[in-house]
């Protein structure tokens, strides 16, 4: 048994027994950026994405540069009358919420987009940084590197002439939630790449994710340290035009190939500080907005990309280090070590079958109505999503068709990824706390997706029990329609897979959430999600005790109050 178990056992009663460290306070005037900053790093300007359905089987770079927009890009700023803890400090532009297509746990953010460019594409071939703030690419090193990453994805694996590579900068998320931050982040990365899926399904392209991989190389050829970012994904891209690669090194030679090179940390600019500012599901720029511009970098060095040992590629440019101090924290870096990837222990197909959803629990089943029918495109969708943060009205039930809609769309989702067989069994059960639907009586349900119905586990009103169980103050969950708890059997699939798998379960927690989220956009709903709960009180009012099924998240689906007070600026 792993330490990855130890881990999700104390994620689990965390509610009750507090990780380390329990008396930590973020430094909020201290915290860093929402995104990695490489100071004198060429930048190159995306162009705009094609009309839906115009792809012809493959991307191209307006498709990829669509995907990253609507993905992580910052698309408008908002403010709204809301029950979250940053409202105060919203209207100033230094704290401004950003929104994007992908929801982030805390609004933080902390997922790099890094493109390894192959000789067939568009762009001279290298590592480029996707550059949320201002949605371009900057080129950190020159030279063909996709032949190291297919040596890291070892065999099994069908190569690629370009892939995205996903890291996670452990501070970004850390300097706030500490010890939980390895929690929250490997569902960021699942919310990402879901959404990716979701944006390449309207043009008819496919992504399959690889999450078993070497990935020590991987963060050299990124410049990081291991332990300082994790590289959590790599997604091969079918292009357009591409011949079939070659397997091999890198073509990443000579001195010059990268230009001038920034030294950091403590380069940089700005950053929105003081309480709240985390709070929102928003992002900053370099100097926290669209236009702003951070402060310089220390001398540049001539000089092309480094190799490490004399040999492998390897970024000499360095993110720019916006905090002073940057805090270790030992459950984070041993959870870290414990899922780190290895290509050589990639599970045999069929693995996960053994910790597969069980059967749905509860009584007979309360046959749902046909889905209704989504009023937004999943582009549209991603653009309107939001957190509610209080505006949930009761007044106004959801429809049961809107509900069998959005448990549809849930039970469906996956990561997609090597380690699960096509067609395979899911690994999430669907509980259902009902409040206010049409023509379904409050009460606790399991959700049966074969029968597209709900099993009764417990009945009567469920809106004591989730408020007495939620330790924020920024939703009052009895106003919800409903309330969706994904559980996971995490040991067994740790059991299955290894310590790995623990990125899995997450990754997968995380693509149901964001699932969640362009569902009930699309239909026009309020939604929210949060992982401030009593995870063993949902397994006790559950009769989950003594099982491996695990509630991860809530997440809320309501309508919010009429006439509210928005404001909305679209900048892409």
């Amino acid at each position: 048994m792993g330490h990855a178990h130890d881990y999700a056992r104390q994620i689990m009663h965390r509610g009750r027994v507090p990780m380390e460290p329990v008396d930590f306070v973020p430094d909020w005037s201290d915290r860093p950026r929402k995104a990695k900053y490489y100071p004198g790093a060429e930048t190159l300007p995306l162009p705009e994405a094609p009309p839906e359905g115009s792809a012809d089987g493959a991307f191209t770079l307006p498709l990829l540069a669509g995907m990253v927009r609507d993905s992580y890009g910052l698309t408008g700023r908002r403010l709204a009358v809301q029950a979250n803890t940053d409202l105060a400090a919203l209207p100033h532009y230094t704290h401004a919420n950003w929104s994007r297509g992908t929801a982030s746990g805390g609004g933080l953010y902390p997922v790099t987009v890094y493109w390894a460019a192959g000789a067939d594409g568009p762009l001279t071939p290298g590592l480029y940084h996707y550059a949320p703030h201002r949605h371009a690419l900057r080129r950190l090193l020159a030279g063909d590197v996709t032949g190291d990453v297919r040596a890291a994805l070892g065999d099994g694996v069908p190569p690629a002439a370009q892939y995205l590579v996903l890291g996670v900068k452990y501070w970004q998320n850390a300097f706030k939630y500490n010890s939980f931050s390895f929690h929250a982040v490997s569902m960021d990365v699942g919310a990402l790449l879901q959404t990716w899926r979701l944006w390449a399904g309207q043009y008819g392209l496919r992504l399959a994710p690889v999450l078993w991989f070497d990935e020590e190389p991987l963060a050299g050829l990124l410049g990081e340290a291991s332990r300082d970012e994790g590289v959590f994904a790599v997604v091969p891209l079918e292009w357009a035009g591409a011949s079939a690669p070659e397997a091999g090194g890198s073509e990443a030679d000579g001195p010059g190939a990268d230009g001038p090179e920034a030294d950091g940390p403590g380069a940089g600019g700005s950053e929105a500080d003081g309480p709240g500012a985390g709070g929102s599901e928003a992002g900053g720029s370099e100097a926290d907005g669209p236009g702003a511009g951070g402060s310089g970098a220390s001398a540049p060095k001539a000089g092309g990309p480094a190799r490490a040992g004399g040999g492998a590629p390897t970024v000499r440019r360095r993110d720019a280090e916006r905090s002073r101090r940057v805090l270790e924290f030992e459950a984070l870096h041993r959870v870290h070590a414990a899922t780190l990837g290895r290509a050589a222990d990639r599970p045999a197909p069929g693995a996960l079958d053994a910790a597969a959803a069980g059967p749905p629990r509860g009584g007979d089943p309360l046959p749902l109505p046909a889905p209704a029918r989504p009023a937004l495109g999943v582009g549209a969708a991603l653009r309107a999503r939001r957190s509610s943060f209080g505006r949930f009205d009761a007044s106004r039930p959801v429809a049961a068709e809107q509900l069998a809609a959005v448990l549809d769309d849930c039970a469906t989702a996956s990561l997609g990824s090597e380690a699960e067989r096509p067609g395979g069994p899911a690994l999430t059960a669907l509980y259902v706390f009902v409040s206010h639907v049409e023509g379904i009586a409050p009460g606790t349900y399991a959700y049966d997706p074969a029968a597209r119905a709900l099993r009764l586990v417990v009945a009567g009103p469920p809106g004591g029990f989730l408020q007495r169980n939620y330790f924020l103050s920024n939703y009052n969950l009895e106003q919800a329609g409903a309330v969706i708890v994904p559980a996971v059997r995490t040991t067994a699939v740790l059991d299955a897979v290894g310590d790995r798998g623990y990125r899995l379960v997450n990754g997968t927690v995380g693509a149901v959430a964001q699932t969640f989220y362009t569902s009930a956009a699309a239909l026009e709903l309020g939604a929210g999600v949060a992982l401030g709960f009593d995870n063993i009180a949902y397994q006790e009012w559950l009769g989950l005790t003594g099982t491996d099924e695990a509630p991860l998240l809530i997440m809320l689906l309501g309508h919010e109050r009429p006439r509210p007070a928005d404001f909305r600026h679209e900048i892409a």
